[in-house]
Formats: structure tokens, C-alpha cells, sequence
């Protein structure tokens, strides 16, 4: 394997490291999402990238900064296709209902499209350390900045109870992500429809917006 990195290396720098970069992206990918985090050394996803440990180490620091890079890329994926759903033409006239369904619908289409992904995203990253807890920590507050910018739009049209949802927010987001853990967990994958829904209910239920029409 290291010989292969060898003749990598002779290319140009900056695509070298892109290159690694991915490969060890890629095995985690597999080896997280499938053996498990804890289940896998760093030898091991070095070896199924083809990369010395050493590439590993100054790239993502360690195999935790690797878990930490894959779930970033995974859930950076998600938030945009919630974002870009409500960007199509036509989508600011939709109802609050409508919105947050077609955000959820992208966002569980993007995440879960790949097992692996989904496994890693919402299961592999529970307990693992401080550091990793901190990481996620920071993506609950960016869905929770951009949920609330949903309740409040959903206020100012009269479609969500009048009052301050950040906290309802906050708890929202904590209980989609462990609902969405519940569902990777289970040996009968559920159809993205059937975990957006759910969610949406939830949503709809924690603004208001049922009660409100």
C-alpha cells in the first residue's frame, strides 16, 4: 500500500493530498459505516486507503479527526439540500406545513441515501469523546439558527403560535437526530417519506402550527 502512495506523491503537492484526502474519506466511509468506529484502527482504514498512518495523522490528526471530517461532510451535504428545497421558485408562498416538509424531505433524501453515511452521522458519533460531542454540539446550533428562521417566518404569516420558539427549536433538533439514530439502527431501513414525515409531524406539533391552521 505505501508503495502506492509513493508514485502518488511524484504528481503535484496539492493533488497528492486532495487525492489521500478522499481515499481515507472513502474508507472510512466504509469501514466506519460498516465494521463501526470503534471496530476499526487506524491501520485499518490506512490500509483500505492506501496511505501511510503518517498521511493520516497529518491530514486529520488522528482517526477521530477523520470520523470528524466524514460527519462534516455527510451533514453539510444534508443542511444544503433543506436549504436549496426552499430556494426552488414558488417555495416562499408555500404554507409553514408545506416548507418544513420539503426541507426534511431533502435533508433525509441527502443523509440516508447511503447507509454508511447515515450510520456513521447519527450513530458512530455518540460517545465517542469531548471533542467529537463539541463538533456536533456546533451543528445542532446551525439547525437550530436555521429552524428558527422557519418559526419565525411561520409566525410573522400567522401559521405558528406567537411566541419564542428557540427553544422549542433546540429540543426539536435534539429529537430529530435521535430519531434519525432510532431509525438507522433498525434492521428494516424505513423509506426516506416515511422518517421525513415523522418528522414534520414533530415539527408541525412543537410550532404550533396544527393548532393554528
Amino acid at each position: 500500500m505505501a508503495e502506492s502512495w509513493t508514485v502518488q506523491r511524484a504528481g503535484p503537492g496539492d493533488a497528492a493530498r486532495t487525492q489521500a484526502r478522499e481515499q481515507l474519506l472513502e474508507a472510512a466511509r466504509e469501514l466506519y459505516g460498516i465494521n463501526g468506529y470503534r471496530a476499526t484502527a487506524e491501520h485499518d482504514v490506512c490500509a483500505a486507503a492506501g496511505v501511510p498512518v503518517e498521511v493520516l495523522r497529518q491530514e486529520y490528526g488522528s482517526r477521530e479527526g477523520l470520523l470528524i471530517a466524514l460527519h462534516n461532510r455527510v451533514t453539510t451535504t444534508g443542511l444544503r439540500a433543506a436549504e436549496n428545497a426552499l430556494l426552488v421558485e414558488g417555495s416562499e408562498n408555500h404554507s409553514i406545513a408545506e416548507r418544513v416538509r420539503l426541507l426534511f424531505d431533502a435533508y433525509v433524501e441527502s443523509v440516508t441515501s447511503d447507509p454508511r453515511e447515515a450510520r456513521v452521522t447519527f450513530v458512530e458519533v455518540l460517545g465517542v469523546s469531548a471533542v467529537v460531542d463539541e463538533h456536533c454540539k456546533l451543528w445542532r446550533a446551525l439547525w437550530t439558527e436555521f429552524l428558527t428562521g422557519e418559526a419565525e417566518r411561520a409566525v410573522e404569516r400567522g401559521e405558528a403560535e406567537d411566541r419564542d420558539h428557540r427553544v422549542d427549536v433546540m429540543v426539536m433538533v435534539g429529537t430529530v437526530h435521535e430519531l434519525m439514530a432510532h431509525h438507522t439502527r433498525r434492521s428494516r431501513r424505513a423509506q426516506p417519506g416515511e422518517v421525513s414525515g415523522e418528522l414534520t409531524q414533530l415539527a408541525l406539533s412543537m410550532l404550533g402550527a396544527q393548532r393554528s391552521g
